[in-house]
C-alpha cells in the first residue's frame, strides 16, 4: 500500500523546475515569484473532509469551518510568513441546508478578520459523497526569503511552541494558528529550519531531518505534555506517546544555532507563547529518542493518509 508521503515524493519527480518556482513540492507552502520585481508569494493549500478530519454529526460547523481555514495559516507561519488573502471550495453533499455554508463560511470569516486576512472569493459544487472543504491561503515571506526545512545544521537546538498532545481532546479544532510567534521568531533570530506539527513530531520533524540530511535526539524529559495528554494517557497510549504521535497540535517546531538559542532561552517566550528546548540536530540521519538516559529510536507513527 502506496503512503501518502510516497505519493507526494512520486508526484514531485515528474514536476519540472520553472523560473518563477523559488521552492516547490516538499515544504509547508510554495513560494512563487511574481512579476517584474518578482516578489515572493507564498502558496498553500488543504483539503479537509469529514469523517477524516472532523466529524459534521458532532460538531459545531462554524468550528469546522475554523480548522479549515486555521490549518492554512498554520502552514504560512511555518514558512515565517504572514498570510494575506484565502480562497475557499465546497463540496457539499447533495441535500445539505444552505445554512450550513453559512455557518462554516462565519467560521471562516471570523478567524479570517481576526488574522487581517482577505477572504477572496472561491467555487462551491455538491456530490453524493460527504462534505469537503478546500482552503488555499496566499502570504508572503516576513523577512527576505521564506524560511525552509532544509535549513538544520549539526548543532542546532530544536524548538517548540506552547504544549502537545491535546488534539484528541477537542484543541484540533480550537488551536491559534502560530502567526504571531512566527512573526516574533522572524524578526528577532536567525532560524535554520521550521515546520508547523500536523501530524506529530514523530512525522514532522523526520521531515527537516530527511530535506536538511542531519540526525536529531529528541530528550523525553523536555517534551512540553499539555494536561489534555496527561489526562487521557493510560495503559495502551502514555501522555508522551500523545505528545509524540498525536498530531493535529499545530505548533511551531524550529531549530537555531547553539548562539541563538542561548538568547531564546534567556526569555522563552515568543509572541506570549512559551517555548521549550526538546532537543539537539546531530550528524546522520536518524531521529532518537532519549529516555532515562537511554537513547532509542523516534519511529514515524504520527498520522499519514494511506492510498
Amino acid at each position: 500500500m502506496l503512503s501518502e508521503f510516497e505519493l507526494i515524493e512520486r508526484l514531485r519527480q515528474q514536476v519540472k523546475s520553472q523560473p518563477a518556482l523559488r521552492l516547490g513540492i516538499g515544504d509547508d507552502a510554495a513560494e512563487v515569484l511574481f512579476g517584474k520585481h518578482q516578489s515572493p508569494v507564498l502558496v498553500t493549500t488543504d483539503m479537509l473532509m469529514d469523517q477524516v478530519h472532523f466529524d459534521l454529526a458532532s460538531t459545531d460547523p462554524k468550528l469546522i469551518g475554523r480548522k479549515s481555514l486555521a490549518v492554512n495559516l498554520s502552514d504560512i507561519a511555518a514558512m515565517g510568513g504572514e498570510a494575506i488573502a484565502v480562497v475557499i471550495s465546497y463540496a457539499f453533499s447533495q441535500g445539505a441546508p444552505a445554512t450550513l455554508g453559512e455557518q462554516l463560511h462565519a467560521g471562516i470569516v471570523e478567524l479570517a478578520d481576526q488574522y487581517g486576512v482577505a477572504v477572496a472569493g472561491g467555487d462551491t459544487n455538491s456530490w453524493k459523497g460527504p462534505l469537503v472543504i478546500s482552503v488555499t491561503a496566499l502570504g508572503q515571506p516576513i523577512g527576505s526569503h521564506s524560511i525552509e526545512r532544509s535549513g538544520a545544521q549539526e548543532g542546532d537546538i530544536i524548538f517548540v511552541t506552547g504544549e502537545l498532545g491535546g488534539s484528541l481532546a477537542g484543541s484540533h479544532l480550537t488551536f491559534e494558528p502560530r502567526l504571531r510567534e512566527a512573526r516574533a521568531l522572524v524578526e528577532n533570530y536567525d532560524v535554520h529550519a521550521l515546520i508547523d506539527l500536523s501530524d506529530g513530531i514523530s512525522s514532522d520533524l523526520q521531515h527537516i531531518l530527511r530535506e536538511s540530511n542531519v540526525g536529531a535526539i529528541v530528550e523525553a524529559d523536555l517534551i512540553p505534555i499539555s494536561a489534555a495528554a496527561r489526562a487521557s494517557g493510560g495503559k495502551e497510549k502514555s501522555p508522551l506517546d500523545h505528545a509524540l504521535h498525536d498530531g493535529e497540535d499545530f505548533e511551531l517546531l524550529f531549530t537555531l544555532a547553539s548562539a541563538e538559542a542561548s538568547r531564546l532561552l534567556a526569555d522563552p517566550t515568543l509572541a506570549g507563547t512559551p517555548v521549550s528546548q526538546i532537543g539537539s540536530i546531530t550528524s546522520g540521519s536518524e531521529a532518537w529518542l532519549k529516555v532515562q538516559g537511554e537513547l532509542v529510536p523516534l519511529k514515524r507513527q504520527g498520522w499519514e493518509h494511506s492510498l
